[in-house]
């Protein structure tokens, strides 16, 4: 049976996420890691995820449900430690919510479909890109897809 959803189940307007699944069916499909990240707003340390520094050409999807997320055209070398893009790959994409952990007031980035904590995204930093955004995402939350 599966369990009903929850507060983090569901996106900013109140809909539950088109992917939704209880807690035990992820637990089931994801690593303990993958888990912790995902579905528990945990953050993997900087400069050790798998697609900090790459280069290659493709789609990256979320690991927990394959949505699209960002495009390999949007991402950009910020020296922060974690993949960073200026842009997802649609409106839909992604959603953002208001994350006051820490004891400061930050934007997390969530997958539009699932619902899955991907990162937070940063204003104003000075980077050259078209929009002056820094979406920085946790590696572990993401799946590319190359099209070469």
């Amino acid at each position: 049976m599966r369990s009903p959803a929850r507060d983090g189940d569901r996106r900013p307007d109140g809909t539950v996420y088109p992917q939704f699944r209880g807690e035990d069916e992820w637990r089931a499909e994801l690593s303990p890691m993958e888990y912790h990240i995902l579905r528990e707003a945990g953050t993997e340390a900087p400069f050790t995820g798998e697609y900090t520094d790459t280069k290659a050409t493709g789609v990256y999807m979320c690991r927990a449900c394959g949505h699209e997320l960002f495009r390999s055209n949007e991402k950009f070398e910020s020296h922060c430690g974690w993949p960073s893009f200026f842009a997802p790959a649609d409106t839909e994409a992604v959603v953002t919510l208001a994350d006051r952990s820490l004891g400061q007031v930050r934007t997390e980035v969530r997958c539009g479909h699932c619902g899955g904590h991907l990162g937070h995204v940063f204003e104003g930093e000075g980077y050259p890109t078209p929009t002056d955004l820094r979406y920085c995402i946790n590696s572990i939350s993401l799946r590319l897809e190359p099209t070469d």
